[in-house]
């Protein structure tokens, strides 16, 4: 059986590692100002990905930690997942030919999904589609804006397209440690025939024990930031559990 992904996230505001409570700018918990430092103390702790995400760029739709994110690659010798305001081919070929392994996007995946699947076509296993929910529907531009489209209908809209994962985030528990939605992302994963990466939430161990339980039905990684660094979740073991 093949082993849950373990993402540990990096977001950055202003060129500062930080932490949001709900993707509410305002509610920023900053964790440190050195982002390339703590991605090779991910990377001393076994992970092999890590997630980044550009908060600045998720509102201005273009990057604006651009500097932060390429020290991150040039010290992180694992895979970088990134997402954040990435929202035209230009900004997703030129963060693939910089070293990034995935590519997310999010905003564009419901306002141009053509661009996603080209950008799949030509980049096979390098796109990722952020459904970001809140109540069930699509949250976008930061989490923002709430749309009426329905998560598993934005989904399924990308099932013949060859990306290369759903990254599901709960945004209501997001940033809360109120524990992972496992049901909702285990549903999704169930609708879908895309592998889904699961996000916002994780409280400790346990949010790892019941996601890796569910790997056969789809369930591809877990992305897991607060939990770390408040220290309620220890990295190495989280990747071992998750290795099962």
């Amino acid at each position: 059986m093949a082993a849950l992904i373990v993402f540990p996230a990096i977001d950055l505001k202003s060129g500062q590692v930080v932490r949001l409570a709900e993707g509410d700018m305002d509610r920023a918990t900053i964790y440190g100002d050195n982002p390339a430092q703590q991605a090779e103390i991910f990377a001393q702790d076994g992970a092999e990905w890590l997630h980044v995400v550009d908060l600045d760029g998720a509102f201005a739709g273009e990057s604006v930690n651009g500097a932060a994110v390429a020290a991150i690659l040039e010290r992180f010798h694992g895979k970088v997942q990134l997402g954040g305001g990435i929202r035209h081919r230009d900004s997703i070929e030129r963060w693939l030919d910089l070293g990034v392994e995935r590519v997310v996007i999010g905003t564009a995946a419901l306002e141009n999904p053509e661009l996603v699947r080209e950008a799949a076509r030509d980049n096979p296993g390098r796109i990722v589609v952020a459904v970001d929910a809140r109540d069930g529907l699509v949250a976008t531009r930061g989490w923002a804006e709430v749309s009426d489209v329905a998560v598993v209908d934005l989904a399924r809209r990308f099932e013949d397209a060859g990306v290369a994962a759903l990254l599901f985030t709960d945004v209501g528990r997001d940033g809360l440690l109120k524990g992972c939605n496992v049901e909702a992302t285990v549903a999704l994963a169930r609708a879908v025939a895309i592998p889904v990466i699961a996000s916002g939430g994780v409280t400790d161990i346990a949010d790892i024990h019941a996601l890796a339980a569910h790997v056969e039905d789809g369930v591809e990684g877990v992305i897991t930031g607060r939990a770390l660094y408040d220290g309620r979740l220890d990295l190495g073991w989280a990747i071992q559990v998750a290795k099962g």
